[in-house]
């Protein structure tokens, strides 16, 4: 996490080295570094740790939101679809959400993840959260 962040992350975000990086619009982007923690096949990225990028990405920026409106609900997932659309390297990833919509009870979010290119990610997610 990087130093002035008051985002606390997860205990499952920071075994896979999770840790915001910067803020665009006011909202977290995460990163992590390539590693054992998160290789799947040799020199990939496992898809679980993709997910779960992904997964801490939507929260971080939903909660940064909720918090900055004054607003703090519990936060319980709908559903999450994650679409892989290339592997993951052996290079630093990042994770921007962006909020779609973001009602009373119920938010939509849609994520990405990329390396190199944000114009080529290697993986996106559509997340709906119940707030209750």
């Amino acid at each position: 996490m990087t130093e002035g962040s008051s985002l606390e992350l997860t205990a499952y975000a920071r075994s896979l080295g999770l840790e915001v990086e910067r803020e665009e619009d006011g909202l977290p982007v995460l990163a992590v570094d390539f590693g054992r923690n998160v290789e799947g096949r040799p020199g990939h990225f496992h898809g679980g740790a993709t997910a779960g990028l992904l997964e801490t990405a939507g929260y971080a920026a939903l909660r940064t939101r909720l918090l900055a409106e004054g607003r703090e609900p519990q936060l319980k997932p709908i559903n999450i679809t994650v679409q892989y659309l290339s592997a993951g390297r052996q290079k630093r990833t990042f994770a921007l959400a962006r909020i779609t919509r973001l009602g009373r009870r119920n938010a939509n979010l849609t994520v990405e993840a990329w390396q190199d290119d944000r114009t080529r990610p290697i993986a996106s997610a559509v997340m709906n959260i119940l707030m209750a």
